[in-house]
């Protein structure tokens, strides 16, 4: 793990308690911001052909992302959990606790850039110690590293100390980057026991006391399943941790599908709290813009609180386009954000919101919004012989400026505007069909966002064109020369590893693609539930008369087993390897029939 910048920031203060206030030194602490649950854990590596989804942040995504939160006026974050190796993970993934007492040394390194890039920036981090469920491994793993149930983690001597040398490996742990232990680093706000626990209350003190022994800086709070849902669903926090000492601060968790209810149920929690120690909403959403906007009005003028944490935020992919996460209990209408808000997140109201929580996040320090500054440059990853590429995005950039410069010209053309960014991960953002073959160009982007246009990327360049790229984005069926029995779809994005939308057919469906040229390549991303492959092939000169050709077929499958992914497909056809087979002239025209049923997500033609 490396990490390019050596002169790391510092806080002045460790957050400290007052009351039911939070205190930052002499100031108080209070905040609107998001949760990040992939900060230190990547859990969505959704390209096509990736079959393990875990892996570990990169510089980039961690500054993208501190960035990002900057730029929304946010002053803490919240990580998921210290992730369990868990038996359903592909085996080649990585962990952070891979059994009693062993700790990856390459992970935690990923955590001690987390924190050092969070003080550079000025953020700080809420680290939960484990988590209650099966996501990124937690409670039920360390019980099947001793082979024992779940719910001994609660009671079981062994299963405590298990997690206890995990605590104490956390704690004690010295920062590879900054030098500094954790316990005495001021960049944790607060170490939080776990993750929605159903702990019985002499477990949740037990903890918190042994936090407490080794760490006396870092204030504790309660991970005791305080949430509350839709159909009248509400577990309120528990006594001991109103009582216990060693528990410095309160949270609750708010689901409720209406802000009446969630207001109501956080008032409640304050009457019960009495003032005695502050509170935070540690997660909420799942609601509109209007019932946001009343909720996290409530937490500002509310004094008992002292923030809340919106669930969630995702980051830029070093590969281009973002992280995607479908939210399993966000009514299949809510997934993770991205900063400023895109198309794709109409349905959620996206762009409002993000505004909204970003205004918030200013008036609960009371302070006046910031106003937005144009984007930085993003960078041009590296392409070859066809002008299809993509870039690694800007924090807070809407869209990009895609420019051209032939080899014998002198000045940059704009060649498209406002292209954004927020496609999977995997695939190039933008193909250039105006170009001509044989020439050679440059290319270069700019981001672009309300505030104004960025500096220049770096420039590719200059590239001889040996042929074009034409991508179906599977948006709408337009760019098909015909179809039949076809249909764009959305929604149940995970089983698409996260992919905005698919051509949808059923058996017999069919569509037909056309070329300026001749094919030179094709490629099918397809999702299928079928054993067998579910589509073929043929080709034609004039649309009307077509010959079958056999396609090669990738499989991508993983082995994960905590989500219901279908089969990625990938369907291959050169003409090379059809020549002799077919007439030479069959390039115009190429057609898919499907023989069971099948959701593509992407057609690429390269053609000369």
């Amino acid at each position: 793990m490396t990490y390019s910048n050596l002169v790391y920031g510092q806080f002045d203060h460790f957050i400290t308690v007052a009351g039911n206030k939070l205190m930052d030194g002499e100031q108080e602490l209070r905040f609107i911001s998001f949760n990040v649950p992939t900060l230190n854990y990547v859990e969505d590596n959704m390209s096509f052909e990736q079959t393990n989804p875990y892996g570990l942040p990169s510089e980039f995504e961690l500054r993208d992302l501190f960035e990002t939160v900057q730029m929304l006026g946010g002053q803490v974050v919240r990580t998921y959990t210290i992730p369990v190796r868990n038996k359903n993970f592909p085996k080649e993934c990585i962990t952070y606790v891979e059994g009693p007492g062993q700790f990856n040394e390459e992970a935690f390194q990923a955590l001690d850039m987390v924190l050092a890039l969070a003080a550079e920036y000025k953020i700080r981090v809420i680290i939960p110690l484990v988590n209650n469920w099966q996501w990124m491994g937690g409670r039920p793993d360390y019980a099947a590293f001793r082979d024992k149930k779940a719910n001994e983690f609660w009671t079981d001597p062994q299963l405590i100390d298990d997690f206890k040398r995990t605590i104490s490996y956390v704690l004690n742990r010295t920062n590879t980057i900054t030098g500094q232990k954790y316990k005495d680093d001021k960049t944790i706000l607060a170490w939080e026991t776990g993750n929605e626990l159903e702990n019985p209350p002499q477990w949740g003190i037990d903890i918190a006391r042994y936090v407490k022994s080794i760490d006396q800086n870092h204030l504790l709070m309660d991970g005791y399943y305080a949430i509350h849902g839709g159909g009248g669903y509400h577990v309120f926090i528990q006594e001991y941790a109103i009582n216990e000492p060693a528990i410095d601060i309160i949270s609750t968790h708010h689901y409720e599908p209406n802000a009446q209810d969630m207001i109501t149920n956080l008032k409640t929690t304050v009457d019960m709290v009495e003032g005695k120690k502050p509170i935070m909403v540690d997660e909420f959403g799942f609601i509109g813009t209007t019932g946001m906007e009343q909720v996290i009005d409530y937490i500002v003028e509310e004094d008992a609180l002292v923030g809340g944490l919106v669930w969630s935020l995702r980051r830029h992919h070093p590969e281009g386009g973002f992280y995607h996460h479908s939210e399993p209990f966000g009514n299949g209408v809510y997934r993770a954000y991205h900063y400023p808000g895109f198309s794709d997140g109409e349905l959620y109201d996206e762009k409002n919101l993000m505004e909204l929580i970003r205004q918030k996040a200013f008036a609960i320090q009371k302070l006046a919004v910031s106003a937005i500054q144009p984007p930085k440059a993003p960078t041009l990853l590296p392409f070859t012989d066809t002008p299809k590429f993509t870039w690694q995005g800007a924090a807070g950039a809407s869209g990009y400026n895609i420019e051209r410069k032939a080899e014998q010209e002198d000045e940059w053309k704009t060649i498209a505007y406002n292209v954004d960014d927020v496609d999977t991960p995997g695939f190039d953002l933008y193909s250039d069909e105006t170009a001509q073959v044989g020439e050679k160009y440059s290319y270069r982007i700019r981001a672009i966002n309300q505030a104004g246009v960025s500096e220049p990327s770096n420039v590719v360049g200059p590239i001889e064109i040996a042929y074009l790229t034409r991508v179906d984005y599977t948006r709408h069926l337009m760019t098909l020369f015909s179809s039949e029995g076809l249909s764009v779809q959305t929604g149940d994005y995970r089983s698409f590893k996260e992919a905005f939308s698919r051509l949808h057919g059923g058996k017999e469906a069919q569509g037909v693609y056309a070329v300026p040229g001749e094919f030179k390549a094709i490629k099918v991303y397809a999702y299928e539930a079928t054993e067998k492959p579910s589509l073929s092939f043929s080709v034609s000169h004039d649309g009307a008369a077509f010959q079958a050709v056999v396609a090669q077929v990738e499989e991508y499958k993983s082995t994960e087993e905590n989500y219901d992914y279908l089969i990625p497909r990938l369907y291959a056809i050169t003409m090379d390897q059809l020549e002799g087979t077919v007439p030479l002239n069959f390039r115009n025209y190429f057609r898919f029939k499907v023989q069971e049923q099948v959701d593509i997500v992407r057609v690429e033609i390269e053609y000369e």
